[in-house]
């Protein structure tokens, strides 16, 4: 383990399958006040952001993140809440990567739960309950490509999966939705798609957080990819309520002070 870098990390990966390709403490989804702590107590170089908690308690604020870039510590983002706070923090020094981030980054008021899944619970691995709707446009455009499904019922697929709440967003609830209020002469292709799915499905979630991890993996004794830079930051207060409210002891922030590593 090298806790130089950290790494929050849910269902996007298996854990070990992520130990495999980079030599990383790995932590549990990132929550509110979770990256505040882990530089606090790990005093990490760098932080990868690739799964964080959605709906159940209050998620990663920017704030937080745009104090660690404050500190000097290199954050990267990819795949899941990673992906969408890069895309929204780029301009201030986090780094995104893979397709998920750069298509958060073109297309304007994506909607944050397009890569948002049901989890289980950390202590039993926080492994993915349902698909994310990013994934499902892209593998019914694939579908639609290979000629299993026609353009309008691809439509109308990517149509059901979003009007689906992300907890009970899933292949089989999508095209059994589809069966019910499509006419009869989408049965075969709905049952084409069915098995067409087995092997076809896209998991660009998990190809994006692969090829990050790969890519950090390969950096030479981890040094930084050029001069890092300090954003200026102010202490706010509605920052101050976020971290009390996630249980960090505020007075451990000097704004005026980076962390030494």
């Amino acid at each position: 383990m090298d806790d130089r870098i950290v790494a929050f990390l849910g269902p996007t990966l298996p854990r070990e399958q992520a130990q495999k390709l980079l030599q990383a403490h790995y932590a549990a989804p990132a929550e509110q006040g979770d990256i505040v702590k882990t530089i606090d107590s790990l005093r990490p170089r760098i932080i990868v952001l690739i799964d964080g908690a959605f709906g159940s308690v209050p998620t990663v604020r920017h704030k937080e993140i745009l104090w660690a870039l404050a500190q000097g510590v290199e954050i990267f983002g990819a795949a899941s809440l990673g992906a969408l706070r890069a895309a929204e923090l780029t301009g201030c020094g986090m780094k995104g990567y893979g397709l998920i981030y750069r298509w958060y980054r073109s297309v304007p008021f994506a909607d944050d739960d397009e890569v948002a899944v049901a989890m289980a619970p950390s202590e039993l691995g926080a492994g993915a309950l349902s698909d994310a709707l990013i994934d499902m446009r892209i593998t019914f455009n694939r579908a639609a490509h290979a000629g299993i499904v026609s353009p309008n019922l691809r439509d109308q697929l990517v149509r059901i999966a979003r009007t689906t709440h992300f907890l009970e967003r899933s292949y089989s609830h999508v095209l059994t939705r589809a069966e019910a209020e499509g006419s009869e002469r989408y049965a075969p292709s709905l049952r084409n798609l069915q098995v067409w799915l087995r092997d076809h499905a896209i998991n660009q979630k998990r190809t994006d957080a692969i090829e990050l991890l790969r890519q950090l993996s390969t950096r030479e004794a981890l040094s930084m990819t050029g001069t890092v830079s300090h954003p200026s930051f102010q202490l706010t207060e509605a920052l101050v309520r976020d971290l009390e409210d996630a249980g960090f002891d505020i007075s451990r922030i000097d704004a005026q002070r980076r962390y030494q590593r």
